[in-house]
């Protein structure tokens, strides 16, 4: 049999990578003569590098960049080779990301996006000119500010000072200049991963919808909010075109709307996933595919990656099976687009005891629903109608 594993990551114990694995040995110890393409998903935040690389051979590249809270850190991005050239591959999330900032630490007037700016100048010095960006998971407030100022754009200050890059800095703001703009962005395709929707201002915008997770409080919200308006409109006379009120300029902080400034096109993650790993053909000439998440529930249904490749599924008239971390509230809304939903938690217990066993978990509820399958297909086999 030919098998699609696509998942995506169980999040807080297993990579989408590490998934795939698991679930294709559960599959070889039934049926050790199966075809397994393992096809790990991101939609743009944590692991986007590291599912993209995997699946598409790509390498690694390790950096040193500016933190989120301005210090040097260690990250890395990745390169994937095709047919027309090199793609840069970047994970906003292991940049400056939300995790990389301890919890007492979080306070989005005092992070910046200054290293993202730095490692596509990194990959600019390589001779790349096509970028696949992911903007999930910042911990930063500050517009694209301190990413644009890395590229070479000049922001300064009331007080005549050149800007750093960070959001404390938004409100008190005078003049901007894209006259310094790496040169070479020009010659740049940048695609953004990107599955917000927010405008970059008011009660829908970075401000207000994002920045209490990345530790503002409700004075900050308010502050920033007119700061990042203020900012947008040194930003827009600048480039003489409205921007801030397309869709997605509020992700990432308002990463989007510098991304829009610099001429940048934003796409779905799992969209870039399907079409950089050819994901759809692989489905299609598949007999059976799996995917999976850490938790599913109602919200699977709205565009998250396992509903996306179920979507693929039905348009090949392929079988496709959900195992996931747990099942939720409104899981039973799944049936309709999945063969079989199954949760891999086998007797009751806390988080902590369900993430240590995930993998065991995870390899012992892949190889039942393998041996469901393999008998299933036996049984047509035996009775003459092995489409069934």
């Amino acid at each position: 049999m030919r098998f699609v594993i696509a998942p995506d990551s169980y999040k807080g114990c297993l990579t989408s990578a590490e998934a795939g694995q698991i679930m294709a040995r559960a599959l070889r110890e039934e049926m050790p003569d199966s075809e397994i393409h393992i096809v790990p998903m991101a939609d743009g935040g944590e692991g986007t590098v590291d599912a993209l690389v995997k699946a598409a051979g790509g390498q690694l590249v390790r950096t040193q960049i500016t933190g989120p809270l301005g210090e040097l850190t260690e990250s890395f991005f990745g390169i994937i080779e095709d047919s027309e050239d090199s793609v840069a591959v970047i994970e906003t999330a292991a940049i400056c990301g939300l995790p990389m900032v301890p919890e007492e630490r979080r306070n989005p007037m005092l992070t910046t996006t200054r290293g993202l700016g730095e490692t596509i100048r990194e990959a600019l010095n390589l001779g790349i000119r096509r970028f696949v960006i992911g903007l999930g998971g910042s911990a930063t407030n500050d517009g694209g500010l301190g990413m644009l100022t890395a590229l070479g754009a000049r922001f300064k200050l009331k007080d005549g000072s050149a800007a750093e890059g960070f959001g404390r800095e938004l409100g008190a703001l005078s003049e901007a200049s894209f006259e310094g703009l790496d040169s070479r962005l020009s010659e740049c395709r940048i695609i953004i991963a990107c599955d917000v929707t927010n405008p970059l201002l008011g009660e829908l915008g970075a401000s207000y919808v994002f920045g209490p997770q990345k530790g503002a409080t409700p004075e900050q919200v308010l502050e920033l909010d007119a700061a990042m308006r203020h900012y947008a409109g040194l930003v827009e006379r600048q480039l003489s075109k409205p921007l801030r009120d397309t869709p997605g300029t509020g992700a990432a902080g308002g990463l989007g709307f510098a991304f829009i400034a610099l001429g940048a096109q934003l796409v779905p993650g799992a969209q870039i996933v399907e079409d950089m790993t050819g994901l759809g053909g692989l489905i299609a000439a598949a007999d059976w595919v799996f995917t999976g998440e850490g938790r599913s529930d109602r919200q699977t249904l709205y565009g998250k990656l396992p509903y996306h490749v179920a979507q693929l599924a039905k348009k090949a008239g392929k079988p496709v099976t959900l195992i996931s971390g747990s099942l939720g509230e409104g899981s039973e809304e799944l049936h309709a687009h999945f063969t079989g939903c199954f949760s891999i938690v086998r007797a009751p217990s806390d988080l902590e005891a369900n993430l240590e066993a995930a993998e065991f978990n995870l390899f012992e509820c892949t190889r039942s629903v393998a041996r469901l399958i393999l008998h299933t297909f036996a049984d047509s086999r035996q009775t003459g109608n092995p489409d069934e």
